[in-house]
């Protein structure tokens, strides 16, 4: 069959704080807050996101949340993504994955005709102040809407939630379903509480109540390189880091499973973001043998992987062994994603990348991976 022309579903997109444009707290923001949001300032040759007291957030026109800037060698992904100048336009303050129009384009050129946008959890859970990051939270949002609503045919937003505040958070997700957001994220802090937690109820009510797709992105384990003292033993460090980073959702997946969240609130549907899908055969395997042995006298009424199968989905770049297994785990759970403009992803390239790890899998499993289970979730057009 001849893929060319198959529409493509990105499930995993991302904006970051250091593209965001520099008016948008002054914007979006409460005004009784407005002075204590993130602001842009220049420093030592360079222009710096800050927070109220001028601590250092992000590097305005880099990569990811902190704004790595770009340098030719550092990685083979960044320097192919720049071969279209797209890091160098950044540099110049052109910030492709901000401006509708060129992300629209930038996706067209890698084949994509729609895309799920995570934010900036990542920023807003590093200010201490509960009621100062629930504003950016707040703010990004409305921008977001904004920003999706130049096309909505193509660009799916996922709204940031103050999960450290549950009570906020389902206010939030009612805003934001108000204004046609109907994804929501979760924030993966280091220090969340198990999602089992009854804390945790009005997200869940809320959620089910608007319709609201939640979502949980893979942040992977705490960052602490004190042990590395060498290069050698930093690139280790680093190694190890990337390596474990989705596994990190394993023990979400129980939580909301074991905890009878999906149970009690069975129209709730929950998507782990650039989780990757290779140890979930295992996974729900394993939780499936526990719940057979221990646990028949909760109230759930199925094997967890029931619950999975129902309620829950994951995306992916890169995973062939995955996909081999993909029956296992459920075609219709699972989501491609390029993960544009990190690092981590495959743009300009996703079309090349779904063409060699799909090679020996089925055309009707290629289509519903790529497009239709996207399609379906989130509301993009039939094609």
């Amino acid at each position: 069959m001849d893929h060319r022309t198959e529409p493509v579903v990105s499930a995993d997109g991302h904006i970051d704080l250091p593209l965001l444009p520099h008016d948008l707290f002054d914007r979006f923001a409460p005004a009784g807050l407005r002075a204590r949001m993130p602001r842009v300032i220049e420093r030592d040759g360079g222009q710096f996101w800050v927070d109220e007291n001028g601590g250092q957030l992000a590097f305005v026109g880099g990569s990811g949340n902190s704004g790595q800037p770009y340098a030719r060698g550092q990685s083979t992904r960044f320097d192919r993504m720049n071969e279209s100048g797209f890091w160098d336009d950044c540099a110049k303050g052109h910030f492709h994955p901000t401006d509708p129009a060129l992300r629209i384009a930038a996706q067209d050129r890698d084949g994509i005709v729609g895309e799920v946008l995570y934010g900036v959890l990542g920023v807003a859970n590093a200010i201490d102040d509960q009621d100062v990051s629930a504003a950016v939270m707040q703010s990004y949002n409305a921008w977001l809407a904004e920003f999706c609503s130049y096309d909505p045919t193509r660009l799916v937003g996922v709204a940031c939630l103050p999960s450290k505040n549950p009570a906020a958070a389902a206010d939030e997700i009612r805003r934001c379903a108000a204004r046609g957001l109907r994804a929501v994220e979760v924030a993966m802090t280091y220090d969340l509480l198990p999602l089992w937690r009854q804390e945790f109820t009005p997200i869940w009510e809320a959620a089910d109540e608007c319709g609201a797709i939640v979502h949980l992105h893979t942040i992977g384990p705490p960052i602490d390189p004190r042990h590395a003292t060498t290069d050698r033993e930093r690139a280790a460090w680093v190694g190890g880091w990337l390596t474990v980073f989705q596994l990190r959702m394993v023990e979400r997946v129980a939580e909301l499973i074991f905890g009878g969240v999906l149970h009690k609130y069975e129209n709730l549907r929950v998507v782990v973001g650039e989780s990757g899908i290779g140890w979930l055969p295992y996974v729900l395997e394993r939780m499936d043998d526990q719940w057979s042995q221990r646990f028949t006298h909760l109230e759930l009424t199925m094997p967890p992987s029931g619950y999975w199968q129902r309620q829950m989905s994951a995306t992916f770049q890169v995973d062939e062994a995955g996909l081999l297994l993909a029956d296992r785990i459920g075609v219709h759970t699972l989501m491609w994603g390029n993960d544009f403009p990190h690092g981590d992803g495959v743009w300009p390239d996703s079309r090349a990348v779904i063409d060699k790890q799909f090679a020996a899998i089925p055309d009707t499993t290629r289509r519903a991976i790529t497009y239709d289970n996207a399609a379906r979730l989130y509301g993009f057009p039939s094609r």
